[in-house]
């Protein structure tokens, strides 16, 4: 029976459904009733009907010989799970802080273009903005299509970007494509700071690639780990200067 199994899954034990189930069947009615329709012994019955009564989910009235039973509106069981779970979202940040406060980072690994790709697919599920240490020219030799097939799809989602790259032709470049692209980057000395592999941060992950000798992708999650790395980014955002360019 569907209505047993779906009771069973939301706060009901087994015998618990069964006699809700007999109480609406019966309508108001007395232990013996109940307990026969549910196939239960009468003692048993009346405890678990006590319980029941203290959970809400049945009604009782003492009439004149009688002690009568109810079982409450299925419609008022549905407010009261919409109403736990209402509670629980209330919760949730409070739990979630109490639960990554001993969670492990999570730590995964990909291989080649593909791998990469996977890697910079994931940014596009950020709900914070991405800051990024960039290697302009390396992603774009490796990946032809980058700008059509990522940043097309970062700039659709909305998601804007803060980044800080080396100042040679491809940075320029970049640089001078940020209003249409929902970004801004910094410049840096091409010469003292040549990024050899990207870095993203963003809401609590931090994901890496890197392009020499073999591509690789890592993707980091962890609280403790993206929130500090947001901080170096802060610090180093901001001794990058804003390099003015004739685009």
């Amino acid at each position: 029976m569907v209505s047993y199994e779906v009771l069973s899954k939301n706060g009901f034990t087994k015998k618990e459904a069964r006699v809700y189930l007999a109480c609406l069947a019966l309508g108001s009615s007395t232990v013996l009733k109940i307990s026969r329709k549910a196939d239960v012994s009468r003692g048993s019955c009346y405890d678990i009907l006590e319980d029941m009564l203290d959970k809400g989910f049945v009604s009782k009235l003492d009439e004149a010989k009688h002690v009568v039973f109810s079982a409450v509106d299925p419609d008022a069981l549905l407010r009261r799970s919409e109403d736990n779970v209402r509670q629980l979202e209330l919760a949730l940040p409070e739990l979630k802080g109490l639960f990554h406060k001993h969670a492990k980072p999570r730590v995964r690994y990909f291989e080649g273009l593909e791998g990469v790709k996977r890697v910079y697919m994931d940014t596009l599920t950020a709900t914070t903005e991405i800051l990024n240490y960039a290697n302009s020219r390396e992603i774009r030799i490796h990946w032809p299509d980058y700008d059509a097939e990522y940043v097309a799809k970062r700039y659709k989602k909305k998601i804007f970007l803060k980044g800080i790259a080396p100042d040679d032709e491809y940075g320029q470049t970049v640089q001078c494509d940020d209003p249409k692209c929902l970004r801004e980057t910094r410049l840096l000395s091409a010469k003292d700071f040549n990024f050899t592999n990207e870095i993203s941060i963003y809401d609590n992950k931090v994901a890496i690639t890197s392009f020499e000798n073999e591509m690789i992708g890592i993707l980091i999650e962890s609280d403790a780990i993206a929130d500090t790395q947001r901080d170096i980014f802060k610090m180093a955002w901001g001794f990058a200067q804003m390099q003015k360019k004739l685009c």
